[in-house]
C-alpha cells in the first residue's frame, strides 16, 4: 500500500510536469457554492490538507469536476444517496503508525519503536453521486466581488508582519536580512499576480530559523535543496492562493523550475509528499499569525 501510494501520486505529478503543466495551478475556479473555499472539501465541509489537496485537485482537473466536495461510499449511503454504477473513486491518504517490539541483540532488553506508514481510503466527487441533498450540488448564485477578495489578501499579508520592501524588478526572500523584496505593485499585470507572487515569497519567509527552521541544504540555483525549497514555496503559494480565492499565475522562470522538479521527483518518490507537508506547515504558520493578531487585539 505504502509504495503504491507514493509511486502513484508521484507518477501523476511527473506526468503533468513533463507536459509543462503545474498540476496545482488551475482547479479552484469551481462553479459551485462551496467553491468559495477552494481546497477540496470533506462531506462535513472541512478542507483536505497536504498531499490530499494536490491529489484531489489533479483528480478534479482530469475528470472535469466543478464541485470541490468529496464523499465516501458509506457517507453517500447514510445520506440516502448512491454512487453511480461504474464510477471510479479517488484515493486519499492519512498518516498512521504501528508499534513494533524489538530485542536488543547485545543486552536482550525489549524496546518499542513507532513505525509510521500511510493508510488510504476511497472518496467520490459529489458529481459522481446521485440523490444527495441539494446543497452538495448548489451553484454559485453570483460572482464574488474581486475587490473584496484582493482586500482580504492585502490584510492577510500585512497581518503576518513580515518586512516587505518594494522596488526593482525581482521578487525574492532575503534570508540573511529576513525581508521579502517585491517589484512595485504597478509592475504586475493584475492584482492577483502580485498577491500570488507574494504568497510564494511569504512561504519562503516561513523557513527562517526563528519560524519553521526549514532547511533542505539549499546552496545554489539548480541543486536539489534549492529545487525542493522552490517546490515547497510553489505548493505553499497554491494552498494560500486557494484559501484566499486568488488565481495563481505562471512565473517567467516556469520551464527551468519544472525541469529541476522533474529531476527531484524522479530521484525520490517521497519528495512530493515531503514538499506538500512542508507547504502545509508554512500555510498553517501564516494563517496562525492571523489568529495570534486577532487574539491580541
Amino acid at each position: 500500500m505504502k509504495s503504491d501510494v507514493y509511486t502513484r501520486i508521484t507518477e501523476t505529478v511527473l506526468s503533468h510536469l513533463e507536459q509543462g503543466v503545474r498540476p496545482w495551478h488551475k482547479p479552484w475556479h469551481a462553479d459551485h457554492a462551496a467553491g468559495r473555499i477552494t481546497r477540496p472539501l470533506r462531506a462535513n465541509g472541512v478542507p483536505y490538507r497536504g498531499i490530499n489537496v494536490l491529489s484531489l485537485w489533479m483528480e478534479a482537473e482530469a475528470n472535469g469536476y466543478a464541485a470541490p466536495i468529496w464523499i465516501t461510499y458509506k457517507q453517500a449511503q447514510e445520506l440516502k444517496a448512491h454512487v453511480r454504477k461504474g464510477e471510479r473513486g479517488s484515493l486519499v491518504v492519512y498518516a498512521s503508525k504501528t508499534t513494533r517490539t524489538e530485542i536488543d541483540t547485545v543486552t536482550g532488553n525489549e524496546t518499542e519503536r513507532d513505525i509510521p506508514f500511510l493508510k488510504g481510503y476511497t472518496v467520490f466527487n459529489v458529481e459522481q453521486v446521485e440523490g444527495l441533498p441539494s446543497q452538495y450540488y448548489a451553484s454559485i448564485p453570483r460572482a464574488l466581488d474581486p475587490v473584496q477578495r484582493i482586500a482580504s489578501a492585502d490584510t492577510f499579508f500585512a497581518t503576518t508582519r513580515a518586512t516587505i520592501n518594494h522596488g526593482g524588478d525581482r521578487a525574492y526572500y532575503n534570508a540573511s536580512q529576513d525581508f521579502i523584496q517585491m517589484p512595485p505593485f504597478e509592475a504586475f499585470k493584475d492584482a492577483e499576480s502580485y498577491y500570488a507572487t507574494l504568497a510564494h515569497e511569504a512561504t519562503h519567509w516561513t523557513k527562517h530559523e526563528s519560524r519553521l527552521n526549514r532547511d533542505f541544504g539549499r546552496k545554489r540555483w539548480g541543486d536539489e535543496g534549492y529545487a525542493m525549497e522552490e517546490l515547497v514555496a510553489e505548493l505553499g503559494a497554491a494552498f494560500l492562493s486557494s484559501d484566499l480565492a486568488l488565481a495563481q499565475t505562471v512565473r517567467t522562470d516556469h520551464a527551468d523550475y519544472i525541469a529541476s522538479w522533474i529531476k527531484v521527483l524522479n530521484g525520490d518518490k517521497h519528495a512530493i509528499f515531503t514538499a506538500s507537508a512542508h507547504a502545509q506547515r508554512a500555510a498553517d504558520f501564516l494563517i496562525g499569525l492571523q489568529d495570534q493578531i486577532a487574539r491580541a487585539a
